[in-house]
């Protein structure tokens, strides 16, 4: 929804059907692409989906999340960046900056959290290892 739907009914609605910069979706594929490898590593590594309803069970450290721990949002955020530039939409980037805000909270006020208390040492063995972005 946040990065194929939202976007693409936006483009819709303003009208941007021409394509502006073909180079931004160079990274609408590679944020696609990350975000499918990080939904495999939640099924294969950690049993779970991301679907709040059932997530992983086990600490997804493999793949991506060797890199960052946080490269779905990462590649969402990727894919959100290419559409804007693909289609010279100002408005899609304020939407990629409020979602990238949205993400941010979420991780830092929830998601970390929640993984601290139910991973315990191995959630503080991988912060010390891994960044939250980059």
């Amino acid at each position: 929804m946040v990065a194929f739907a939202i976007p693409a009914t936006w483009l819709w609605y303003r009208g941007h059907t021409s394509l502006a910069q073909p180079l931004g979706l160079i990274l609408v594929a590679l944020g696609t692409a990350g975000l499918l490898w990080c939904v495999r590593d939640f099924y294969v590594s950690g049993k779970g989906t991301l679907a709040p309803w059932a997530p992983p069970e086990r600490l997804v450290i493999v793949g991506l999340y060797r890199y960052g721990r946080n490269p779905m949002y990462v590649s969402v955020a990727s894919v959100l960046i290419g559409w804007s530039i693909s289609f010279a939409s100002v408005g899609l980037f304020v939407y990629t900056l409020a979602v990238a805000i949205a993400f941010h909270l979420r991780v830092v006020l929830s998601e970390e959290p929640w993984l601290a208390r139910t991973h315990g040492s191995e959630w503080k063995q991988y912060v010390t290892r891994v960044r939250r972005w980059f």
